[in-house]
Formats: structure tokens, sequence, C-alpha cells
């Protein structure tokens, strides 16, 4: 049977339309490990893939708060800064212990979820202006508080444990990370706060005519989104063992990119967190073959080349979902 008689019609449209793009990711991330394996030494090495996991749950947590936004049809810049700021704050506080560290990170990133959440509920600015400003505000607390220079985190406490540390031979961030989008995962399908954000990004209008606390859920999917980026900040001043106030430029893309290769809309309404991380792989990985490929000496690409790729890579597949789409719509 085709995909396209296999499609149904009717209200389960928007379902039919994530399932396509969703599969997507799936094929095109166990592709890309096949191609790996095959073809690199040591790419499912533990080292490598620790490595990986370790480095990209920043990333992941950051597309996983990303993910709930752009589900009720917003959108977050302000991400890659706050994880920025958060890292900075966690690195003052990280010679007082790891728990001071990792609440100061937490801080920073409620506080700019709550203005961000704020200007979009109840000043009715436009999500992109407002986590715009959002943005600007975090990185320039970032850059003023470490005097624009790298803070260095106290090494006589456990705060680093949070970065470098393992659990079970597994990563600490990993462990987090996987931790959240369990967590994600379930508010997503068994709560009503899941539903919500999915109603809201569907139709605001009809969601406050049914009733629904429209403000409510968007200022904390918002609220919720600065705190994974804070964590997500925590994690880079202990991992890197610095907080870094210039980095975090280009996370918020990379974060929409996972998002939307993983099959959430841009419009709102539908959305998966399983897919989210899948997105978040494939991405990642996407890297790691490069600097594979570089260590073979067949090729060297350089790390503006290395962009050009994976933006070629990013585009091919969002393509195939987007074809797949169009033809559920033209046989729905």
């Amino acid at each position: 049977m085709s995909l396209e008689s296999a499609v149904p019609a009717g209200p389960a449209r928007p379902g039919a339309i994530a399932w396509a793009a969703q599969q997507r990711v799936l094929i095109a991330l166990a592709a890309l490990i096949a191609f790996g394996a095959l073809r690199y030494d040591h790419f499912l090495g533990a080292y490598n893939v620790l490595s990986v996991l370790r480095y990209n749950s920043m990333f992941a947590l950051t597309s996983l708060g990303m993910a709930f936004v752009i589900m009720t049809a917003g959108i977050d810049l302000s991400v890659g800064t706050t994880a920025a700021c958060a890292s900075v704050v966690s690195a003052l506080l990280s010679s007082y212990g790891l728990v001071p560290g990792l609440l100061g990170g937490l801080g920073v990133g409620v506080a700019v979820g709550a203005i961000n959440g704020f200007m979009v509920t109840r000043m009715r600015i436009l999500p992109f202006i407002a986590t715009l400003a959002g943005m600007l505000m975090a990185s320039g607390t970032g850059l003023l508080l470490a005097h624009n220079q790298s803070v260095s985190v106290s090494y006589d406490t456990a705060f680093i444990w949070l970065g470098q540390g393992d659990v079970l031979g597994f990563p600490v961030p990993a462990w987090i990370a996987l931790a959240a989008y369990v967590y994600g995962s379930v508010v997503l399908n068994f709560t009503s706060f899941g539903r919500y954000v999915l109603a809201v990004g569907g139709g605001e209008d009809a969601s406050r005519l049914m009733g629904l606390p429209v403000d409510r859920v968007v200022f904390w999917t918002y609220v919720q989104s600065g705190v994974f980026a804070g964590l997500a900040g925590v994690i880079l001043a202990a991992q890197f063992g610095a907080g870094q106030p210039a980095e975090g430029v280009g996370w918020e893309l990379f974060s929409i990119a996972a998002v939307v290769v993983g099959g959430t809309l841009l419009t709102g309404g539908v959305g998966s967190v399983a897919t989210t991380l899948a997105g978040v792989l494939l991405l990642g990985l996407i890297f790691n073959v490069l600097n594979f490929e570089n260590g073979l000496g067949w090729i060297s690409l350089s790390a503006y080349w290395q962009s050009v790729v994976r933006g070629v890579f990013l585009m091919a597949v969002v393509m195939a979902g987007s074809g797949a789409a169009r033809r559920a719509l033209r046989t729905a």
C-alpha cells in the first residue's frame, strides 16, 4: 500500500502530515549511523559515542524547550545567550558548591523565560521581537558579569561533576538530557498542559473560545524554555571549566533546525519530543561524521565548508519531509 493511499482524511490530517515528516528524520539518522559505522573505525566505539552524547546534551536541552514553544506557534531566539549568561553565573557561584552553581544558572533561565513570557502574553509583543529583546538582554548581562572574558569555575567543589562526571559509565550531562526528555514526553502526551500546548498552537482564538488558559500556557512554555537553556548553560560551564559569555551564538538556529527536522510544525499544533531528540542527534552526528572524514585525509573541510555541508544535508531532510506533507495534503 502506498503512502498516499494509507493517509486518512478529515481530522487525522495534521497527524498524518507530522507522521510523514517525522519518519524522515528517523530514516536519515539510521542511515547516517550505518554510514559512519561502515566507513570509519571506532565510530561506534565507546569514546566517540559518549563524547557525542556529552557534548550534544546542551543542544538537546535547548531544543526541548524550543519544541514546546514552537508547538504553541511561538519562537524563542534567546536560548543561546541565556545559556551563555547562565554559564557565567554558574561559574561565579561554583566556588560555593554544586547546588549554588546549579541554582544560579537555573535562576537566569527562569528570569529570562519569565520576561519573554510576560512580553508575549501581557504586552502582546510578537514572539520573534520579544525573544530577540530577551536574547540581547541575556547577552549583555553575561558580558557585563564576566567583564567580557571567560570566568573559570572552581575545581575545589563538585560543580564540574555536572559536566565532566559519569554515572554507570554514562556521562552526567546525557543523563540530565535523558531525564529532561522523559519529562517532556510525559508532559506532552499524558498531561492537560501538553494537550493545551498543542491546542493553543492549533488555534489560539479557538482555544480561548473553549475556555483554555491560553496566556498561562504560553507563559509557562517560555519559562520552561528558559529553564532548559539555563540548565544547558550550567552544563556548558561545568563541561569546559569556564563560564563563556560569548558562547551560544547560533544555538537558537541549531535548536530550531532540530525541532523542525524532527517534524514539529513552525505553525504550531503538531510536535513530538522523541523526534526532536532524533533531530538533535542527526545534526550532531553530521559534525561528527565530517570530523571523521577530515581525519581520513581524503578531503580537508574547513569549519566553513562543514557548515555548508550541514546546511545542505539539513535542507535535504526538510525538503523530504515537506514533500511528504504536500502529498498527504493532495490525497486527503
